[in-house]
């Protein structure tokens, strides 16, 4: 990894992504689009990015061998994880 991450909870940009995966741009978009690679939030108008978690989870399935088919589930996951957060997030909001 080229540096520790901080927090799972941080937001990394492309460029933080392919630094932390080894994959080039055109990699990380071809990967979200067989499904291996979680999609990136939003973090304004032409800004994304994706939460660190996530490149640390489907690094450490990479390195343990996972096959495309389990990781394609655990982007699922991942990507499942964040609406319930949001959800979560929204209705402590509301209290």
């Amino acid at each position: 990894m080229a540096h520790q991450l901080q927090s799972s909870r941080a937001i990394l940009r492309r460029t933080q992504v392919e630094a932390e995966s080894g994959y080039s741009r055109s990699t990380i978009y071809l990967r979200i689009s067989q499904g291996l690679w979680t999609k990136p939030v939003s973090l304004g108008a032409r800004a994304v990015g994706w939460p660190s978690g996530d490149v640390l989870a489907l690094n450490a399935a990479r390195i343990a061998g996972k096959t495309d088919e389990q990781i394609r589930a655990l982007v699922l996951k991942l990507e499942a994880n964040r609406l319930m957060a949001d959800a979560g997030t929204a209705a402590s909001a509301l209290e």
